[in-house]
């Protein structure tokens, strides 16, 4: 709980700065502030923020407003940022969240590899907060930015294999191929997806909404698990196979559950395009990896260590880490927390 509001104060801080820097790199900050205040690291906030936001750079500028009746023109068009920044923002201050959310979450979905999944990750920061504590200002202008991020940056992937019937998140995950060329980055390695048919195995229908939110919630921890052995790949990159579902999974209880199962759809095909895109083609033996630590307060040791390191991404993992351990028990999911922080570098080194 923001109680001090550390987290009102961070957000108005990073609203001062664009949802992207240095070209296409995107802006982690509100993302990795959400998780430090809820997971009891709010002190850190301002010392952490205070570091990260040297590197951003100022929000871009609205120069052709964006017509509510012909929005699709315009989806995907990273040159319209800032239109689509201030189209959000005038949304959000106008309608209710939710029901701006409802409308554009199906429209918005089928891009879900925006940003590299970045998009929806930063949604599910923003409706996760909006759903714990009353909805004031800077949380309901956070959801709006997230909404027009991935809005200028909408991109969909290859759709992945027909539903199989038998196949669960971590045997889907395990079946997934990889792109035979892993020399450039994310948008040229999606790419190769459409000479893949069936990249990917389907999973198995979900038949229910209350089965997709228990099948995304599988997938998130599946994907963690994995990235205990297979991080290695890409120790940045990765992440968001588990981050993404993640997000996907903490906004469903805003939505209609009429929306889930697509949102399952939208979710696997996320994570599954990240596995294909940087998984390695081994994982690591178990003997080189680590062991999460015992006792009451292991949990809390492993984020702590992520916060000290300092990378928004191992602090991101952690997080959802710790959602995996809380609703697993699978110590696993710990370690795979640890595992972010010696292969991504620390912040500053």
């Amino acid at each position: 709980m923001d109680t001090d509001g550390t987290l009102d104060e961070a957000y108005e801080r990073l609203h001062d700065t664009g949802p992207e820097f240095d070209g296409w790199l995107t802006n982690h900050g509100p993302m990795a502030v959400e998780v430090m205040v809820r997971r009891g690291q709010g002190q850190a906030v301002h010392r952490w923020l205070d570091g990260y936001i040297r590197r951003l750079e100022e929000p871009p500028e609205s120069t052709s407003p964006i017509d509510p009746g012909h929005w699709h023109e315009a989806l995907g068009d990273a040159r319209r940022l800032g239109d689509w920044l201030a189209f959000f923002d005038r949304e959000v201050r106008e309608r209710p969240w939710r029901e701006v959310l409802t409308t554009w979450w199906p429209r918005l979905l089928p891009g879900i590899a925006a940003g590299a999944t970045h998009g929806v990750i930063r949604t599910g920061h923003a409706a996760h907060t909006l759903l714990r504590e009353e909805a004031d200002g800077p949380r309901v202008a956070e959801l709006g930015q997230a909404l027009g991020y991935w809005a200028a940056r909408w991109q969909a992937v290859p759709p992945p294999g027909v539903p199989s019937g038998t196949a669960g998140p971590k045997d889907a995950l395990e079946a997934v191929a990889r792109v035979p060329d892993q020399s450039q980055g994310i948008k040229y390695r999606l790419g190769q997806l459409a000479d893949l048919p069936g990249w990917a195995p389907g999973l198995r229908p979900a038949g229910s909404a209350e089965n997709a939110r228990r099948r995304i919630a599988e997938l998130a921890d599946a994907a963690t698990r994995r990235y205990l052995t297979h991080g290695h790949g890409s120790g940045v990159m990765l992440v968001h196979a588990a981050t993404a579902p993640t997000a996907v999974l903490r906004t469903l209880p805003a939505l209609p559950t009429t929306l889930w199962a697509a949102s399952l759809d939208a979710a696997w095909a996320a994570s599954a395009a990240v596995t294909a895109a940087y998984g390695p083609a081994d994982p690591v033996p178990s003997a080189d990896l680590p062991v999460a630590p015992t006792g009451s307060g292991g949990a809390d040791e492993v984020f702590a260590r992520a916060v000290r390191h300092g990378d928004e991404h191992a602090i991101k993992l952690a997080d959802t880490s710790l959602e995996v351990y809380e609703r697993t028990g699978d110590a696993g999911a710990l370690a795979a927390a640890i595992r972010a922080t010696e292969l991504i570098r620390p912040a500053g080194g």
